[in-house]
Parts: structure tokens; sequence; C-alpha cells
């Protein structure tokens, strides 16, 4: 088998039409007979490039509303007939069938339709047949058939088809695989769509579809490979534009994803700092700066070389504060043109643009690979609000504490378990993260908490007057007793242990006020 193989016949029936006419253009002009349908023999006749309807080549009309129109032996036999079988090459002959060395489909736009709302019927039409028929046959008989599913393809084989007359074997079967990615992906949609109408959250057989955005330079570690792919359009990391800076590594983007998920969760001007996925500082303020600011102050050793997510638009003042100590990268939906060009002389520096915030409580699906298989669960979307309190100590809280234990819980929803933060005045002051022991978390927020009010030249530790978030319920009092001594005059916590009323019962000691919600916040 020869490895250029040329191109003298070509169907063409596309939704998108970016590029079509150049391509048909540079066909025509090579001598290539042009083979299609509907819009798309429009189009290419409105651009004057000669074209054959597919009816008209095959002998048999469109037929069901155009449901069927390129399912008959005529194209399949000329897609999947192999040039080098005698046997294929009489059947063909026998029965007029003329092969087509080039096959450019791109499918009906179902993922586009699904994501505008449409109804259900509307959906359904959208669903190609014949489009993933074809796409499949070409590619399955790539030892002799170009097949072309994507317009970013184009410009490659127009330039193979200039200099050779036809595709290399190598680029075929990568445009093959490249076909069967594609029709893959498109049924993997249906699937979760026709799911999503029967309720199922869980189905059977799951398939997870994504676009691959970027090879990394390697993975969490330097020994280990790595890429990103998007999977959909919310706001968010996979949405970003990449302003300036290095490339992003895996751990930028872990860590970028992150922080502008938990600053997302919060209404007024707000920063986050993140370091290895945790907050290291979190505050929420009447401005941008005030809330950086507060930020910095909970762990500024931690910020160091840390990645900074905003809620709101940069601005210069903001933008100048953050620059001044070393941060991989920098994450808000906009930021202005002043900020832009401070953070432009931090060369290395990483600024990426969402846009907008995501939503919070949007649902969908979260994945965590396991040897021979992979987790799946709902996001966690959950949210407490104050009329979800439960008040169950003598004493009340006060309306500024429960406005930080609000604030504390949302923070700890962020936190890797065991998870517990101290909060005053809406900013951290103090986060433990990722123990073993619910205890060990509580002494270590406390002993940043003493870290933070050092650094700021404060004569007492910052959790004194503070609240105190538990992302899960207190299985001993000894957890409880921690907080107290470290200063804490409220808690809140999900409750449901065996121990609730001994763990209540220290809260009264102490005279702190404790709130239940009856939600846990895990994050492993």
């Amino acid at each position: 088998m020869p490895d250029i193989i040329p191109i003298r016949r070509a169907l063409i029936s596309v939704s998108d039409k970016t590029g079509l006419v150049p391509l048909a253009q540079a066909l025509a002009d090579a001598g290539v007979e042009i083979l299609s349908t509907g819009g798309t023999a429009r189009t290419l006749r409105e651009a004057g490039i000669a074209v054959t309807e597919v009816s008209e080549h095959t002998g048999f009309p469109e037929i069901l509303d155009g449901r069927v129109k390129t399912l008959v032996p005529q194209i399949h036999g000329g897609l999947l007939g192999r040039r080098d079988d005698p046997a294929h090459v009489e059947q063909m002959r026998a029965n007029a069938i003329a092969p087509i060395d080039l096959l450019v489909v791109n499918l009906y736009p179902f993922e586009e339709t699904v994501a505008k709302g449409a109804d259900f019927a509307t959906c359904i039409e959208n669903i190609d047949i014949g489009g993933p028929a074809l796409i499949r046959a070409a590619a399955k008989n790539h030892d002799f058939v170009t097949v072309l599913t994507a317009p970013d393809q184009y410009a490659t084989v127009q330039s193979e088809i200039a200099a050779n007359g036809g595709a290399g074997l190598a680029l075929r079967r990568t445009l093959a695989a490249a076909a069967y990615a594609r029709t893959a992906a498109y049924d993997a949609a249906v699937a979760a769509w026709f799911a999503s109408h029967l309720g199922e959250a869980y189905p059977a057989r799951l398939t997870i579809s994504g676009t691959r955005r970027q090879l990394l330079r390697y993975g969490e570690n330097p020994h280990q490979t790595a890429a990103f792919y998007a999977t959909g359009n919310r706001p968010g990391v996979a949405t970003a534009t990449q302003v300036q800076g290095k490339e992003l590594s895996y751990n930028n983007l872990n860590d970028t994803d992150a922080a502008i998920e938990c600053a997302a969760e919060f209404e007024a001007p707000s920063i986050v700092i993140v370091k290895h996925a945790n907050p290291c500082g979190v505050a929420s303020a009447a401005s941008l700066p005030e809330a950086w600011k507060l930020a910095l102050r909970c762990d500024p050793v931690s910020a160091f070389g840390g990645i900074v997510a905003a809620n709101r638009a940069l601005d210069e003042e903001t933008a100048a504060a953050i620059a001044a100590i070393f941060t991989e990268v920098i994450v808000a939906p906009d930021a202005s043109a002043g900020a832009r060009a401070i953070l432009a002389k931090k060369k290395n520096l990483r600024l990426l643009l969402t846009g907008s915030m995501p939503d919070p409580t949007t649902p969908g699906l979260a994945y965590r690979s396991l040897a021979g298989g992979f987790l799946a669960q709902s996001r966690d979307t959950g949210h407490v609000d104050r009329a979800a309190l439960k008040v169950v100590t003598t004493r009340q809280p006060t309306e500024h504490e429960i406005a930080d234990l609000l604030f504390a819980f949302r923070v700890c929803k962020h936190v890797k378990s065991n998870a517990i933060v101290y909060v005053r005045d809406g900013a951290t002051v103090g986060i433990g993260a990722g123990q073993m022991s619910r205890v060990d978390s509580a002494r270590i927020a406390a002993w940043k908490a003493q870290e933070a009010a050092t650094a700021a030249g404060l004569p007492e530790s910052l959790a004194r007057g503070s609240v105190a978030a538990s992302d899960a319920f207190f299985p001993f009092a000894d957890g409880l007793e921690a907080l107290a001594a470290a200063g804490a005059t409220a808690v809140i916590q999900p409750g449901g242990s065996l121990r609730d009323a001994e763990v209540i019962e220290a809260a009264d000691r102490a005279g702190l006020a404790m709130v239940f919600t009856g939600m846990r916040h895990f994050r492993h």
C-alpha cells in the first residue's frame, strides 16, 4: 500500500461551515470531485464551486425530512471498500460504487442545542445519525480514506494535497483517531442528556468526555506526565484566559481552581489565598485592597508563592499589593488596564481572567480515580444560611458572631479535612487543615493565629475573640475545649456526634455560644 493515497473524490457535509469555502476551493483547484448535501452544497455553489448532490450521485433521494440521505450503499461502500482487495474492487465495480477518498463531516450541533435549553424534540432532531456513521466508516478504512471532523484540521490536509496530491498514512491515522474521539464524545453527550431526562444521576454506564486544553510540563511531580482537559463551559479555570506569565503547571491549575471556587462563595469584595489546594487566608471587606490585607495577615508565610483569587475585577491598588510578594497565579473575573500594567512587570506571574465567577450552587459530578475505576459524587453545593442554624448552648450568639460563623463555615467547606477555621470580622485568622485529629487541627489553627498576631505586632493571638468553624462534628469534647483555650467565643459545627451532649456541656462551661448546621463539609 502506498503511503500517499491520492484524493480524487471528496464528500463534504458540515454543520459548522468555518473554513469550508477555502478548503473546497483548494480541492476543486486540485481537480477533486466534490459530493455534498443540503446547506453545504448550497454554500459551495454560492461560492462558485462545482458540486454534485449526493442524491444525484447515488440515484437515491433524500427522504424522511433529511434523516436518510447518506445511509446508502453507494456512499458507505465508497468509504469502506478496500482498494487493495480484488474482491472489494470487483464488488464496487459491479454495484457502480465509486471510491470516496476524503470525508469532511462535522456533526449536528447537539451539545450547543442542549446548552441553549432547547426542548426535547429539538434536541432529538439535533442528534446526528448519518454523520457519525460516515465518520466511523471513513476512520475504519483510513488505509485509503482521509477523514476531517474539525475546521482546525483543514489547513494541514490542504498543504498535503498541494504538496503530494493526498494525505500520508501517518496523518490519516492521526485524523482517524481524532474522528473516533469526536464520535465518542458526541455519543457521551447524548447519553448524558438522556440520563438527565430520565433522572439518572448515576447511569449504569458513565462516559466522561473532555477536550484537551493543554499538555503540561509534568504532573504533580516531575516524574509524572499530565494534561489539562475541559469538560464544559462553567466559568472558572477551564474557561479562563491566561493574560501573561509562564505556562501553568498541574499544581498551579489545581490550586487556582481551589482558590476561585472558594472566592465564589462570597458576595462582598473578597480575596482567597491558596497554598497546596488549601486556603491559607480568606477575607471579605468593603474593598479588594482591604480584603487583601486581611487575607494576607492570616498566614503571610504560607502566602509566599501562593495562588490569589479575587471575586471582583482587579484594581491597581490590589494588583500592586499582591505583586509586592512572590505570587504564582492571580485569578479574577477581570483586571483594569492599570492592574494589568502593574502585573506585566512580573514576567513569570500568571494572570488568569475568567470573565465571570463560577456559581457555587451549580450542580454537577466530581470524580476521583481509584485503582481499576473511579468514584463519582455530586459537587458539594451545600450552603447554610442563618435560618438553618440551631443554637444548642445556653448563650446565644450575637449578630456579629453569627455573621462570622457563617463566613467561617463557608471557608471550612474548602479546607481539607479535618478542618478548623478561626474568623474575626469577616477574615480568617487561623486555619488548621488536613490533620488526622480534629484536636490537632484546632491547635494548628490556634498556633497560626498566634503567629499572625506576632507578625502584625499585636499583643495577643488573633484567635482571642474569634469564632471557630469545624467541617464535621466533634467526636469528643477535647476539640471544643481546644477552641475555647485558643480564645474562640462561638463555634459552628454540623453536630450529630454520639457525644453531642458532652460537647454542648463543655461549651456551656466555657461560656461559648455554639450552633449546629446539620450539614457536614468533608473535603478529602
